[in-house]
């Protein structure tokens, strides 16, 4: 495997939060003077490379609070100005809940928003690489605008606030570029998960025909036993009712979402464990666990192989009538997934931060805003109405005791303040209300715990060409049982704004890999699988990331021409060791949790003056559930 000698790049880790979060000696004090000394205030954050998402500096006076107990001293006065509304967190919920409080309280309404991160948006979160001059933007967080038409009526009317119009773009979006360069759908089997490394066309999930002799050549080339490629021919070829043996319709259904899908292939199918294996991880970037622990239901939802010809009846008041599963979701779009901007879902947060403080960003189109840059000295300034104050962790929020107010303590680079608020919206992570709001009744608390957040990492690489995909035909691979990113591959072609996408392979461009760390096939449940991968994800360095990507890229792409010497230019390593918000699942939570109905009803209501945002209380990973539930909660607070 080739090292990169030079790459352009800084490891930030150093185990400050693993030294607290195991109990150390160190004291409130220590802790905040670790945080301020780790502070560069001057920095340019979308532009900052190594490991970044929930950026060391971020998480440590958090953790100390959740895990330490570590208590804070309160200042014996208000240290800032009374408010209107503070926000406690600068996501696309937050700064929903800051506009639409705006909006309805009236424009010379005071407003703070807190973040502890050094940059605002949340998960949505804006990347930027500079190789060999060339600017390039792509997307650390939040992908996509997905299903736009079925967007609430405010959800689309903040859009539009936005001078956000999705239809646009069905031109900024070019459908045709892959097909066009020739390029597919790769697998990589991965030396050290099979017989010997194999880079071909991914077709686990074509149907095949007795004729299809091309595609039985692409799986006699996949590095498996022979009894294993006769499997994976008899499975893409079936159809058959692998229910037919259940009578009963409530039978049926109870089998399909007690039944994971690998078990569902191993156990009732007689499918070889080498192909569930392989199968196993297409699913991670959806739901952040793989096959072994979502049910077969899912995966007929998703119309994997096997599924297609099962036949059942779902009552009318069955619960999953309500709503639409992820891969409902993703395979029953009644529009492409196309409503990208180059830096994902970052340019939301973006014109809403240009919306509430127009100074510190230029423009005001869904073009302009994609080549826009953000002056952060302007996000804080002492005479503006809206203030979004970065770097700053609440760690205690609580109503006054007459009930007319809420004082609200923060750190921000090493030391505590005190601010009070006439309301608050919580926007930050769930689980951590238990240990800012002392408030919440047990009944809440408990609510709250139900769920957890999946932990995730977008990997974001600048590379000076694209040679080597071009040369091997394919533009994204699938890699099982992979021991990094389970899939990788050139970002979303879209230009709009003065920003062009790669056209020809000797341009720079950005790749984009998935890593969702798990803990498949011993019985553990989603829950528990993002707990575990939670801790390993904290475990690993941004060097032990940043080796297994030159082994994988070097690897799969090695055969191309790629080096991994040469032709990376920069690696950016979005950690969200809390990332997607916890969507309830048939396999492993009870049938009647959706949407509408479940633990987070609870857990989001309001306590006094502070009425709970963010899409954890949505239980819904979407934007649109983020900007409902900032919709929500300032309703709650203004009694509209």
């Amino acid at each position: 495997m080739k090292k990169i000698r030079d790459i352009n790049r800084r490891d930030f880790i150093n185990g400050f939060a693993l030294s607290i979060a195991a109990g150390s000696s160190l004291s409130p004090l220590e802790i905040l003077a670790n945080q301020k000394n780790g502070l560069n205030t001057s920095h340019y954050p979308p532009a900052l490379m190594g490991m970044r998402g929930s950026n060391p500096g971020s998480f440590e006076v958090a953790h100390a609070l959740a895990w330490g107990g570590a208590k804070f001293n309160n200042p014996k006065h208000q240290t800032d100005d009374d408010y209107d509304l503070v926000v406690v967190g600068g996501g696309i919920s937050g700064l929903s809940a800051a506009y639409f409080f705006q909006q309805r309280y009236g424009n010379d309404a005071k407003i703070l928003i807190l973040d502890n991160h050094d940059d605002f948006g949340g998960h949505a979160r804006r990347n930027e690489f500079n190789v060999d001059g060339e600017e390039l933007i792509c997307y650390g967080g939040s992908q996509s605008i997905d299903t736009p038409s079925g967007y609430s009526s405010v959800s689309k009317q903040l859009l539009k606030d936005l001078d956000i119009y999705t239809d646009r773009f069905y031109e900024y979006y070019d459908r045709e570029f892959f097909d066009r360069n020739n390029l597919k759908r790769g697998i990589h089997f991965s030396r050290h998960a099979y017989a010997k490394s194999v880079v071909a066309d991914d077709i686990l999930r074509q149907r095949l025909s007795s004729n299809n002799e091309h595609n039985l050549q692409i799986i006699d080339s996949y590095p498996i036993k022979n009894e294993s490629k006769k499997a994976l021919i008899s499975l893409l070829k079936d159809e058959t009712d692998h229910l037919q043996h259940i009578e009963s319709q409530s039978e049926k259904i109870r089998f399909l979402r007690k039944t994971s899908y690998s078990d569902f292939l191993n156990k009732h199918l007689n499918i070889p464990q080498e192909i569930t294996k392989t199968f196993r991880d297409q699913i991670k970037g959806l739901w952040g666990v793989g096959w072994d622990a979502l049910s077969t239901m899912e995966a007929f939802n998703y119309d994997m192989p096997g599924t297609e010809y099962l036949d059942f009846v779902l009552s009318d008041d069955d619960p999953s009538n309500t709503f639409d599963s992820a891969s409902e979701k993703v395979n029953g779009r009644d529009e492409p997934y196309i409503f990208h901007f180059p830096d994902g879902n970052a340019s939301i947060p973006r014109c809403l931060v240009r919306k509430l403080i127009p100074r510190a960003i230029p423009g005001r189109t869904m073009e302009d805003i994609v080549k826009a840059k953000v002056d952060y000295d302007l996000l804080d300034e002492k005479n503006s109405t809206v203030r979004l104050r970065l770097n700053s962790t609440a760690v205690n929020v609580q109503n006054t005791s007459e009930g007319n107010n809420v004082d609200i303590k923060y750190i921000n680079r090493g030391t505590a303040y005190r601010v009070r608020g006439r309301h608050v919206v919580m926007a930050c992570y769930n689980n951590m209300l238990p240990y800012l709001c002392p408030e919440l009744t047990e009944k809440q608390n408990t609510a709250i715990k139900y769920a957890t957040k999946i932990p995730l990492v977008y990997i974001s690489v600048a590379v000076r060409n694209w040679h080597a995909f071009n040369d091997l035909g394919y533009h994204s691979f699938y890699i099982p049982q992979s021991k990094l990113m389970h899939s990788f591959g050139m970002d979303f072609p879209v230009s709009m704004g003065g920003y062009n996408y790669t056209s020809k392979p000797s341009q720079a461009t950005v790749l984009h890999g998935t890593f969702v760390p798990t803990d498949p096939d011993i019985g553990l449940s989603p829950k528990e699988q993002a707990i575990n991968g939670r801790r390993k994800l904290y475990e690993m360095s941004f060097e032990n990331i940043e080796n297994l990507i030159y082994e994988q890229l070097d690897e799969s792409l090695g055969t191309g021409g790629f080096d991994v010497e040469k032709d990376i230019s920069g690696i950016t390593v979005n950690r969200w060791p809390h990332g997607y918000s916890w969507e309830y699942n048939d396999y492993s939570d009870p049938v009647e949790y959706t949407p509408y109905n479940g633990p987070h009803i609870e857990g989001r209501k309001k306590i006094g003056r502070i009425s709970i945002a963010n899409s954890d209380a949505s239980a819904y990973a979407y934007v649109d559930g983020a900007i409902d539930a900032a919709d929500r909660a300032v309703n709650e607070q203004l009694k509209k």
